[in-house]
Order: structure tokens, then C-alpha cells, then sequence
């Protein structure tokens, strides 16, 4: 197994401001950079999946595993012979608001999965978070 964690503590952003910004799966373009689009058709809820389409590679599928409304969300994106699941939360800290990204890549071939997506995906991490909380602000204000 292959874990990568990221975290951060960010001051006066409101949980339920990230919350709606992660939910809003249709809109993730606007604070992910390498995003062509995302498409979730449905509620955001276990169970129902998302496309997510990178720019300049195919999209992939990916599934809502595990959510704790207002808190945190998991998703897995399944390769052949690998699964990379994403836990996205949050948790309110006295010095602010700790925003976590959490990667684990499984399976015979996370080697192949972990070079060509996984270890991408979480160098982008602390940038995408950063936008993430920029885009809470303006609509804080």
C-alpha cells in the first residue's frame, strides 16, 4: 500500500463553505487547474460516481465510497490491477480550519498506477488546496 497525506490549517474559512465546494463535483474545474471538466449526475452521496476528465488524458470514473456529511468524503478511482482512493476532510482546529487530502493506491500493480497518476495527483495536492480555500473566500465575502 502507498499512502501520501497532505495538511493544512487555513484561518477564518467557514466548513460549510468547503463542504458546499467539494459537493459541487460539476464545479471542481474552477479550483482544480488541470481539469477539463467533471461530471456527477445524481446527488452527491455513496455509491454514485463522478467522470473526471484531466486535461490531456481520458476521463476516468470515479466512485463515492464513503461520506460523513460536513466532514469528509472518500472516492476510488479503479485501474487494472490497482484502486486509488481519495479521503478529502476537514476538521476544526484552534488555530483554524485543517483541510486534509489523504491518498492510498492498493493492488498488484500501484507501482504502474502510482507513476502515472497517483504520485501526479498528490504533488498537486497543496496548490489545488490552496485554490480550494481562495474560491471559499470570495464567497465568504
Amino acid at each position: 500500500m502507498w499512502t501520501k497525506t497532505y495538511s493544512k490549517t487555513y484561518e477564518s474559512i467557514k466548513p460549510e463553505t468547503i463542504w458546499k465546494i467539494w459537493t459541487d463535483v460539476n464545479n471542481w474545474p474552477k479550483w482544480h487547474g488541470d481539469l477539463d471538466y467533471c461530471k456527477l449526475e445524481g446527488e452527491f452521496k455513496v455509491g454514485n460516481f463522478f467522470m473526471l476528465k484531466p486535461k490531456g488524458v481520458s476521463p476516468v470514473k470515479i466512485l463515492l465510497t464513503e461520506i460523513i456529511e460536513g466532514h469528509y468524503f472518500t472516492d476510488c478511482t479503479k485501474f487494472w490491477g490497482a484502486k486509488m482512493y481519495d479521503t478529502h476532510s476537514m476538521e476544526q482546529t484552534p488555530e483554524g480550519l485543517k483541510l486534509t487530502n489523504k491518498m492510498v493506491v492498493t493492488g498488484p500493480l500501484k507501482w504502474v498506477w502510482i507513476k502515472l497518476v497517483a504520485q501526479h495527483v498528490a504533488d498537486s495536492v497543496p496548490e489545488e488546496t490552496d485554490a480550494l480555500v481562495n474560491l471559499a473566500r470570495t464567497l465568504d465575502d
